[in-house]
Parts: structure tokens; C-alpha cells; sequence
């Protein structure tokens, strides 16, 4: 067997290929590892969030009746509001003057009431 030049580095170069190959293939075997250990992972967390998503949904469901509800109560509440405003103004426009009035009266008579009985000592007392 006669080795030359040329096939030393022939044979050197077909070997670093090989193993350049085999270290790809490695590579490619660890990758298609990692990708099935990502299907797995996609696919549990897919069952595990489908029954959460289901339970979500019925909660905003139960939530959006549960607002329904209380837009009902609120409603009625801005209703009975309005009402006592209204019975409110009614009062003071039918009573709320003539009780000031009655309350102006019986100021200005406990006032000459008053201003009589003082006048009346104090002139009693001179004469």
C-alpha cells in the first residue's frame, strides 16, 4: 500500500466529515428530544387549561347576571332618590313657607310681647 500526499488528506478530510456528521446527527437527535418533550408540555398544559377555561367562563357568566342584577337594584335605588327629592321639594314649596311665616309671626309677637312687658314695668316704676 503506497500512501500519498493527497490521500493522507483525503483520508483526514472524509474522517473530519464523518465525524462533522455524527456531532450533526447528535445535535439533531437532542433537538428532536427537546421537541417532544415540547409537544408533551403543550399538550398537558393544553388539558390543564381547556377544564380552567370552561370553569372562567361559567364565572363570567354567573358574573355578568350577578350585574344584571345589580344594575336592577341600582336603578331602583336612583329611582327612590329621585322620589325623595321630588317629596322633598313638594314639602318645602306647600309647608316650608307658611312655617316661616307662622315662625316670622310668632317671633315678631314674642318680641312686642316682651318689649310691652319691659316698657310697661319701666314706665310703672316712674310714675
Amino acid at each position: 500500500m503506497h500512501w500519498t500526499i493527497g490521500g493522507i488528506a483525503g483520508l483526514i478530510a472524509a474522517l473530519a466529515f464523518a465525524y462533522l456528521v455524527v456531532r450533526i446527527a447528535g445535535l439533531v437527535g437532542k433537538a428532536g428530544k427537546i421537541l417532544d418533550e415540547t409537544r408533551l408540555t403543550v399538550k398537558t398544559t393544553t388539558d390543564n387549561v381547556q377544564p380552567t377555561l370552561v370553569k372562567l367562563t361559567d364565572t363570567v357568566s354567573l358574573t355578568n347576571d350577578q350585574l344584571a342584577r345589580v344594575d336592577g337594584i341600582t336603578s331602583n335605588v336612583s329611582s327612590m332618590a329621585t322620589n325623595a327629592s321630588a317629596l322633598t321639594s313638594l314639602f318645602s314649596a306647600t309647608l316650608g313657607a307658611p312655617l316661616v311665616k307662622v315662625a316670622a309671626f310668632t317671633y315678631g309677637v314674642r318680641s312686642a310681647m316682651a318689649a310691652t312687658g319691659r316698657g310697661g314695668r319701666h314706665g310703672k316704676g316712674q310714675s
